[in-house]
């Protein structure tokens, strides 16, 4: 699963590696902290967990909300 990282496609949407590891790292601590996972998690680590959801779509950064630029040109 973690192999999803290395996919350009998933890195280009969220507008690069910086705040592709930015947003597992929060994922992560909220899953440490208790939230609900949005996928079926099986025996899945939390890391696992957190880069699944990022990788199906389920989680990412709200651009509108942050004050981060979109990614493209």
């Amino acid at each position: 699963m973690l192999d999803a990282l290395k996919n350009e496609d998933v890195i280009n949407r969220i507008g690069g590696r910086f705040k592709l590891t930015r947003l597992i790292q929060k994922r992560w601590r909220d899953l440490l902290f208790g939230a609900r996972p949005l996928i079926e998690p099986g025996n899945m680590t939390l890391l696992e967990i957190a880069v699944s959801e990022i990788d199906q779509g389920k989680i990412g950064i709200d651009y509108e909300k942050s004050q981060c630029k979109p990614p493209g040109p």
